[in-house]
């Protein structure tokens, strides 16, 4: 049985140093560039030609972007309307690196950590960021909760803090872990089929309930690809939410 850890191996495409630098595209930074012309393609299409009365791509474009301008209304308030582009630019990406992940012969970039952990700090950041120019040092306020008892407050502080460095780690290990999880399965699943029609006679009869398997774990996995993108956008309009409306 093949390893099923192999489909997520980093293999650089077009070797380059610079430098010394190791620079060289991967199809780790292939599929990445796929995904994005995938979503520029999706996007420019619907907008192309844009009608009063919308076509079905024009409609299928206007009812993502307004799904996650009504998820940032919804957690962030008016005042989000700023950051509607980028929940929608940062969706439409791990929609489209997911979904892309699931065709044969291709790669998943969110099942890296690396490239989740990227997205999930560079959130981190911009959500300290934005907190400190909304706020100022009023912005430490959020981890003193209103109405916290004297006592309590040293240790309502550690946890605060402590909850609040966790959040890149959480917010990126739980799209990693979805993502890894789900085709190591269908890797697994494959391999016993092959093993299966190999052995020959019963056996092989018996492949098809891995068969049945692999294409009950292909609709799950379509499932959670476009649930995984949702949980991250979900995610970073809360962790906006607290930079832009400081609740404490």
């Amino acid at each position: 049985m093949a390893n099923p850890l192999e489909q997520f191996e980093i293999h650089p495409a077009a070797p380059l140093s610079i430098a010394g630098v190791d620079a060289s595209l991967t199809n780790a930074g292939i599929f990445m560039l796929i995904s994005s012309l995938s979503v520029a393609v999706f996007v420019l299409m619907g907008v192309r030609r844009s009608n009063v009365v919308p076509g079905r791509w024009q409609s299928m474009v206007e009812l993502c972007y307004e799904f996650i301008a009504g998820m940032v209304k919804e957690n962030i308030g008016q005042k989000g309307r700023a950051y509607v582009p980028f929940v929608f630019t940062l969706f439409m990406f791990i929609l489209a690196g997911n979904l892309i992940g699931l065709l044969p012969y291709s790669f998943t970039v969110t099942s890296h950590l690396a490239v989740t952990f990227a997205f999930a700090g560079l959130i981190f950041l911009a959500t300290i960021v934005i907190g400190f120019i909304n706020h100022g040092a009023h912005f430490l306020g959020m981890f003193v909760p209103k109405d916290t008892p004297i006592v309590l407050m040293p240790l309502i502080i550690v946890i605060e803090v402590i909850s609040f460095l966790s959040r890149p780690i959480t917010h990126s290990v739980r799209l990693f872990a979805n993502m890894t999880a789900g085709h190591i399965l269908l890797k697994v699943f494959a391999g016993f089929i092959v093993s299966l029609l190999l052995a020959g006679g019963v056996l092989s009869g018996i492949s098809v309930l891995p068969a049945l398997m692999i294409v009950i774990l292909n609709a799950l996995e379509l499932l959670v690809a476009v649930v995984q993108a949702y949980v991250f956008a979900l995610l970073t309009c809360v962790y906006l939410n607290d930079a832009v409306n400081l609740e404490h």
